[in-house]
């Protein structure tokens, strides 16, 4: 079994620039198109931080994504967790929320292979994660996200945050 890491330290002549982020979660799969079915390959990942979209951002990014090569395409199994900055509903203040994910999704080889996703393997062997790990991990992020289970809020007169003080109309 082999692992990859990919971080921003990488050498090649395909590699992209450091300042485009996206380029991290860019996997070159064509090698794996040549291979007989059943064989697979895993990546990991490891990022303080990773901008995922203009709207994503994650600390602590980590995971591993498989690729196992099948009659009609590659099949990606990916589990995934790290951190997201976000305001408590409650007292806006701002808030580490943990996200993990996990979800498989096959790269069909031909049309006529395509599942609901509707996923096509590049022409030039290369998938970038960036579009389905975003989906993935939007739909982790908390539509009422708290600081904490008993955040107090704010004072609905003065606007005092009422887990740091408590101000005169609540006394």
């Amino acid at each position: 079994m082999c692992y990859i890491i990919l971080n921003i330290y990488s050498t090649g002549t395909n590699q992209a620039p450091v300042n485009q982020p996206h380029h991290l979660l860019r996997l070159n799969v064509g090698f794996i198109i040549g291979q007989s079915i059943g064989y697979h390959r895993e990546f990991t990942f490891d990022h303080p931080q990773l901008t995922i979209s203009s709207e994503l951002e994650v600390s602590d990014f980590k995971g591993v994504v498989r690729i196992d090569r099948t009659q009609q395409g590659l099949v990606m199994q990916a589990k995934f967790h790290g951190n997201t900055r976000l305001d408590c509903v409650r007292c806006l203040g701002e808030t580490v929320v943990p996200l993990q994910t996990e979800f498989d999704e096959l790269f069909a080889f031909s049309k006529r292979s395509v599942t609901e996703s509707g996923l096509l393997l590049p022409e030039d062997g290369h998938i970038d994660l960036e579009p389905i790990l975003r989906e993935y991990l939007m739909l982790e992020i908390p539509i009422q996200p708290l600081c904490r289970p008993d955040c107090k809020g704010l004072c609905a007169e003065c606007g005092e945050n009422l887990n740091e003080r408590v101000c005169e109309h609540h006394t």
